[in-house]
């Protein structure tokens, strides 16, 4: 069980607070900034819910010194005196997040389950920092975010099935690691997993490559050759960048794909496979079909299951953990010490559009790395136009009320999570979600039960 420390000066407040969440938390209370201190050091905590206004102490003083104390605690600060200013102000010094009084215990529990889903992402991060060699690096899994979680578990809803799977994303955002995850986390996993990018090997000689070629098939061929498919038989073989392949090798594809076989250059013999096929692409393949550049029956045949990959702008909150993980594997692959990143760090990364997406944070993470000479990652360290970068505000704002759904996601989930974003807008008003949800108080209140939003 989770355990909480409440932090507020009116002992009413600790007191209610702490019979609200006592079923589901183990909570403690203080009454003063001193009394704060010496309960974290005799006593591990997962979450400081913290007034900002402590009798003569200040808030903000003793939030720095609880993440100074330990800087993984999650602190979430409680005032009656609510301000832009002051919440950018504890945000900025290391809160979690910002509410304000009289607390509203619809939202409180909501920002409590978040926070603790955020504390086991960082434990499975680590997780992975000391687990994973590079061949199981699973870094682009990495996130707190609705589609990162949706992502999760439809990767581990399709793991283990036969079918293939067409990955679709902007260049950089993970999508070979998807393939890798949706292996190694399978019952092959044991066997063969084999990479070949379409892209990087002229048309002439991808045939060979794929399909493998006997002695004296061609000039050059001096001795035979297996290929990819014969290689990657009974494990999986993920063809990267398959927009690129040629239409004529598409139709030889196909029929590998609906056969079960390969021929190889130069032979007679046909050899059965089995294989499953991962394809990757961050192009438009549906378009493609239109142009007659790509088979529509082939298209049908590798897209069995989608998985599309967000941006990473899309996907802002999930930064920080990513920095995080980045920050872990080049202070081992550097010999480097940064403990620590200063949110004004974040804040600038949070502002740049990213469009080379996890692979373009992970070159400025290890660039601002080289420059960093105190053990913190500073804004300053920051590359220039990452330092230059704004979000436009209406941009910002449209971007935080944008609930993303994907093909083939399962209508209970879509509308768990539209009910979940409208209720954090209203800050936990059912009269204002109902309404905006066009449904009654009562239909709202049943769902929230069926879907455990309590």
């Amino acid at each position: 069980m989770h355990k909480i420390l409440i932090v507020d000066d009116e002992l009413a407040i600790c007191t209610s607070l702490a019979f609200a969440l006592e079923d589901k938390y183990m909570v403690a209370t203080a009454g003063s900034a001193a009394e704060v201190m010496t309960i974290l050091a005799k006593q591990e905590f997962n979450i400081v819910l913290l007034d900002l206004k402590l009798g003569n102490a200040d808030g903000m003083d003793v939030l720095r010194q609880i993440k100074e104390f330990d800087n993984n605690l999650i602190v979430i600060i409680m005032t009656a005196y609510g301000s832009i200013k002051s919440s950018v102000a504890a945000i900025k010094a290391g809160a979690f997040y910002y509410l304000t009084k009289p607390i509203n215990m619809d939202e409180l529990d909501m920002l409590l389950t978040n926070a603790i889903e955020y504390i086991g992402m960082r434990s499975k991060v680590e997780y992975l920092n000391g687990k994973l060699t590079e061949r199981h690096e699973l870094a682009g899994m990495i996130g707190i975010s609705a589609a990162m979680r949706q992502i999760m578990h439809d990767i581990d809803r399709v793991k283990d099935g036969d079918f293939n799977v067409l990955i679709q994303g902007e260049s950089g955002t993970g999508k070979e690691l998807v393939a890798k995850a949706l292996h190694y986390l399978s019952v092959r996993k044991q066997e063969p997993f084999e990479v070949i990018n379409c892209a990087a090997i002229p048309a002439e000689l991808l045939e060979s490559e794929l399909f493998g070629h006997e002695k004296g098939a061609f000039t050059g061929a001096v001795q035979r050759k297996k290929g990819i498919f014969e290689l990657a038989d009974k494990g999986t073989l993920f063809l990267d960048e398959i927009g690129e392949m040629d239409i004529k090798l598409q139709a030889k594809l196909l029929r590998v794909v609906q056969e079960k076989e390969i021929t190889p250059i130069g032979s007679g013999c046909r050899k059965k496979i089995t294989v499953r096929i991962i394809c990757a692409t961050n192009r438009d393949l549906r378009k493609m079909v239109a142009e007659g550049k790509f088979r529509e029956d082939l298209y049908f045949r590798l897209n069995v299951v989608n998985i599309n990959l967000p941006p990473l702008r899309q996907r802002r909150e999930d930064i920080p953990l990513l920095a995080e993980y980045f920050v872990a594997k080049y202070n081992r692959k550097m010999a480097k010490q940064i403990k620590n990143i200063d949110p004004e760090f974040l804040d600038g990364l949070r502002r740049y559009e990213f469009k080379g997406n996890i692979r373009e944070l992970e070159n400025i993470i290890e660039r601002a790395m080289v420059f960093a000479d105190d053990g913190v990652l500073r804004a300053d360290n920051l590359p220039v136009e990452v330092q230059a970068a704004k979000i436009d505000d209406q941009n910002q704002t449209d971007m935080l009320l944008l609930i993303p759904v994907y093909v083939g996601e399962d209508l209970d989930l879509i509308e768990r999570k539209v009910i979940i974003k409208t209720l954090q807008h209203y800050r936990g008003d059912k009269a204002k979600t109902a309404h905006t949800l066009k449904i009654s108080e009562r239909k709202l209140w049943y769902k929230i039960k069926e879907y455990e939003l309590r």
